[in-house]
C-alpha cells in the first residue's frame, strides 16, 4: 500500500511511500483518504504527521491520469477531509512539494519543512491553474501579491522564502519526522484553525492592480490562456466567499483540462523526458565526465566553460594567445559575476569556480581531460585544424567535440585518427543559459560517444537533441527556412513590422526580422556565404542588400529597423521598404494582401514541410525531437506543443493541400504518406 500508518505515542505517521515522487495517483488519494477516516475514528490518535518517504514530498498529480477519466476520490476532497479532520494535521516537506503536493500541504493545519525544501504551485506550466483549492488557500496564508505571483508563473519558492511569508510554521535542517512529532506535540491542546477559515491576507488596496497584473501576464503570456484563468482565480479568492471562489477553480480547471493548450503542454512535459531515451542507447554505458577543456575563449566558448564549471565539471580553457586568454576568462568571471547578481551564485562559489578554471595556451595541457569541445571561428579549415592537433594529445577514449551550428561534423572527424570519438555538441547562445543542446551523431561516432553527449546534456541540465549531420542540423536547416519564407512575403508585400507582429500574435517571442537584428545579420550573411560555396542555392535579396550597405542589426543601430541614440526599439526604416520594393520588382514577384494568419501560414507549413524531410532523412527519427528543437532553441511556443504537435492540429490533408498550391515548395514525402493513411505525426513518437 502507497499510505501507511504508524504510531509514535499519541501521534499518527502516515506515510506516503510511491515513488520515484510519490505522485497523487488514484491509490495514494485513497490510501491517505482512508487514513483521514482512521485517524478521526481512533481516540488514542491526538493528532498526525503526513510525511513522504524517498527524496522528496508529494511532487505533483499523476500527470499520466489526465488523459484518463477523473476516478474518485477526486483530490479535493480528500483535501476537505484532511482539513475538516477533528485533530490536527502537521505536512512534514522535503524535497519538492510541487502542485497537488502543496494543496494538500495548504489543506493540512500546519506546516514544517526542510530548510532545503521547495514549494510551489506550477499548475500553469501544463496549460492549468490549481484546481483543489490552491488558489483559494494560499492567499489565506501569505500575502496576495505573493500569491498572484506564485500561481501565475508557476515558479517555486524555497523553504526560507517560505517561512517569511508565513506559508511554513517552521523550519529545520535534519530530523524532520521527528521535529513535525515534536511540533505536532505542542499543538493538541490549541484550537484548531483550518486554513479556509483564515482571512484573506495583505489584499491589494490599490484600484487598478488587477488590471495592472493582467496586462504583464498578457506581454509575458503571449497567447497561452492559463496565467490568466489564474489571475482570475485568485482575484476571486480575494473577493468572494471561500466556497464560492473554490468553485470557480475548480470548474476553471476542468475547463483547462480538457483544452487543445493543456494537451499541447502534456505533450511538451512528456517529449522532455522522452528525447533522451533512445531505444539504440538502452544498455550502453557512457564514459567518464570529469574534466573537460574548451577551445576557444569568445562568446560561445566562455559560456560552454561557464555551463561545465557550474556543473562541476573541471575545466581548462584554451586560447591561442595570453592576451586572448586573459580576455576569454575574464568573460567566464563577467558570466559568473552576473549570477551572483541574480543571486543565482553564492560570491564564494563564484571565487571558488573562477579558481578551479583552468587557462592555458597550450593543447598538451589537455591531455588528462575526458571531453574537449572546440568553439573557435565557424570555419571548416580552422576546426580541422584544432582536431588535428586535439588527435595528437588528447588520451586515448577522450571525446572529441565540435560546437559547429552547420559545418558537416563527418568532415571535421576526418581530420583525426579517431572518428569514432568525435562528435557534435552544438550549443545555443548563451550556452550557460539555452536549455536546448543538439547532439549531432557523425557516421562513425561510437554509441557510448552519443551516449556521454546525452549524461553531459543531463548533468548541464539541458535538453539533449540526437541530430543526423547535415547543414544546419535540425534547428538552423529549418531556421533558414523561417527567414527564407518571412522575406518572401516582403516582395510580395509584406513589412517586417507586419511579419513580426503576425509571428508575436502566434506566441513567438519576437518576429524573425527582430530575431534578425537581434543576432546580428552578419552572422546569417556568413553561413549563406559558406552554403553557396557548396553550391547551395539561398534565398535573401534583401538580406544581401542589408549586408552590403552595413546593416548589421541592432550593434549598428540599423538592420531590418532603425535604432536611435542606441535604444532597442525598433522604428520602421523607408530605405529598408524601399529596398523590398526594389527587389520585388526585380524579381517579378505580384503583390498579395496578407492578414495575421495568411502570414502564419505562410512562414510556418514550409517550416513543418522542411521537418518532414528531416524526419524522412532520419536527421531526426521522431516528431518530438523537433519539437523540443523549437521550444528550447528558437521560442516556438510551448502551449503550441512544438511545431510538429502544432501541425497535427492543421492536419496532413490541409497542409499538403496548401504546399501543393505553392509551387515554390514541393510537399515531403511523410506528409503525402500522413494525407494518405489519415496518421498523425504523434502516430511516429
Amino acid at each position: 500500500m502507497p499510505v501507511s500508518i504508524k504510531m509514535h505515542e499519541s501521534i499518527a505517521v502516515v506515510q506516503i511511500d510511491h515513488p520515484p515522487v510519490n505522485a497523487l495517483s488514484h491509490a495514494v488519494r485513497t490510501g491517505l483518504l482512508r487514513a483521514v477516516e482512521t485517524v478521526n475514528a481512533t481516540p488514542e490518535i491526538a493528532a498526525a504527521v503526513l510525511v513522504c518517504a524517498g527524496r522528496t514530498f508529494i511532487a505533483g498529480a499523476d500527470v499520466r491520469e489526465f488523459n484518463q477519466p477523473a476516478r474518485e476520490p477526486h483530490l479535493p476532497d480528500v483535501i476537505d477531509a484532511i482539513e475538516a479532520c477533528s485533530k490536527p494535521w502537521v505536512a512534514a516537506l522535503h524535497g519538492n512539494a510541487l502542485g497537488g503536493g502543496l494543496e494538500v500541504a495548504l489543506g493540512c493545519h500546519y506546516r514544517i519543512a526542510l530548510s532545503s525544501a521547495r514549494m510551489g504551485l506550477p499548475e500553469v506550466t501544463l496549460g492549468l491553474i490549481p484546481g483543489a483549492g490552491g488558489t483559494v488557500r494560499l492567499p489565506r496564508l501569505i500575502p496576495v501579491p505573493q500569491a498572484v505571483e506564485m500561481i501565475t508563473s508557476g515558479k517555486p519558492i524555497s523553504a526560507k522564502e517560505a517561512a517569511s511569508l508565513g506559508l511554513v510554521d517552521q523550519i529545520v535542517d535534519d530530523e524532520l519526522e521527528n521535529a513535525a512529532i515534536a511540533f505536532a506535540q505542542t499543538r493538541t491542546s490549541q484550537p484548531l484553525v483550518s486554513t479556509r477559515d483564515r482571512s484573506i491576507k495583505d489584499a491589494p488596496t490599490e484600484p487598478d492592480f488587477w488590471s495592472h497584473a493582467k496586462s504583464r501576464l498578457e506581454r509575458k503570456a503571449r497567447g497561452q490562456i492559463s496565467p490568466l484563468y489564474a489571475l482570475e482565480a485568485v482575484k476571486n479568492a480575494v473577493t468572494l466567499a471561500f466556497e464560492d471562489a473554490y468553485a470557480k477553480e475548480r470548474s476553471c480547471f476542468l475547463e483547462l483540462r480538457q483544452s487543445d493548450q493543456a494537451s499541447a503542454l502534456r505533450h511538451a512535459f512528456f517529449a522532455e523526458r522522452a528525447v533522451g531515451r533512445l531505444d539504440s542507447l538502452k544498455d550502453v554505458q557512457s564514459r567518464p565526465l570529469d574534466a573537460a577543456g574548451v577551445i576557444g575563449g569568445g562568446t560561445m566558448g566562455a559560456g560552454i566553460a561557464t555551463a561545465l564549471l557550474l556543473a562541476g565539471i573541471r575545466v581548462t580553457l584554451v586560447e591561442r594567445d595570453e592576451d586572448s586568454l586573459k580576455a576569454g576568462a575574464s568573460r567566464v568571471a563577467s558570466i559568473l559575476e552576473a549570477s551572483v547578481k541574480r543571486g543565482l551564485l553564492t560570491p564564494d562559489r563564484q571565487r571558488e569556480l573562477i579558481e578551479t578554471l583552468g587557462q592555458t595556451t597550450t593543447y598538451e595541457d589537455l591531455a588528462n581531460v575526458d571531453l574537449a569541445i572546440e568553439a573557435v571561428f565557424e570555419s571548416m579549415p580552422v576546426k580541422q585544424e584544432v582536431f588535428k592537433r586535439l588527435d595528437q594529445v588528447l588520451k586515448p577514449g577522450a571525446i572529441l567535440a565540435t560546437n559547429t551550428s552547420y559545418l558537416d561534423v563527418n568532415a571535421i572527424a576526418r581530420a583525426t585518427q579517431r572518428p569514432t570519438d568525435v562528435i557534435g555538441l552544438h550549443f545555443f547562445s548563451p550556452a550557460h543559459i539555452m536549455k536546448l543542446l543538439e547532439i549531432v551523431e557523425a557516421d562513425a561516432t561510437a554509441p557510448d560517444v552519443l551516449a556521454t553527449g546525452f549524461e553531459l546534456a543531463r548533468k548541464l541540465r539541458k535538453v539533449g537533441i540526437r541530430s543526423g549531420v547535415c547543414d544546419g542540423f535540425i534547428g538552423n536547416r529549418i531556421l533558414k527556412v523561417y527567414r527564407q519564407n518571412a522575406e518572401r512575403l516582403l516582395l510580395e508585400g509584406g513589412t517586417p513590422a507586419q511579419v513580426d507582429s503576425a509571428m508575436r500574435r502566434f506566441g513567438m517571442p519576437m518576429g524573425p526580422f527582430e530575431m534578425q537584428d537581434l543576432a546580428g545579420l552578419d552572422i546569417a550573411a556568413a553561413q549563406r556565404h559558406a552554403a553557396r560555396e557548396k553550391g547551395i542555392n539561398v534565398f535573401a535579396p534583401v538580406s544581401d542588400r542589408l549586408c552590403e550597405k552595413k546593416r548589421f542589426g541592432q550593434k549598428c543601430n540599423a538592420g531590418w529597423y532603425r535604432y536611435e541614440d542606441n535604444s532597442r526599439t525598433p522604428l520602421e526604416d523607408d530605405e529598408v521598404l524601399k529596398l523590398i520594393r526594389e527587389e520585388a520588382s526585380q524579381h517579378h514577384v505580384a503583390h498579395k494582401a496578407h492578414d495575421d494568419n495568411s502570414i502564419q501560414r505562410a512562414i510556418l507549413f514550409p517550416m513543418i514541410n522542411e521537418a518532414c524531410f528531416i524526419l524522412d532523412e532520419g536527421i531526426a527519427t521522431r516528431p518530438l525531437e523537433i519539437d523540443m528543437v523549437e521550444i528550447h532553441g528558437y521560442g516556438f511556443p510551448r502551449w503550441r506543443g512544438g511545431l510538429m504537435h502544432y501541425a497535427d492540429t492543421i492536419g496532413a490533408s490541409t497542409l499538403l493541400d496548401a504546399l501543393g498550391a505553392d509551387q515554390a515548395t514541393e510537399p515531403a514525402p511523410l506528409i503525402k504518406s500522413l494525407a494518405k493513411t489519415g496518421g498523425t505525426f504523434a502516430d511516429l513518437n
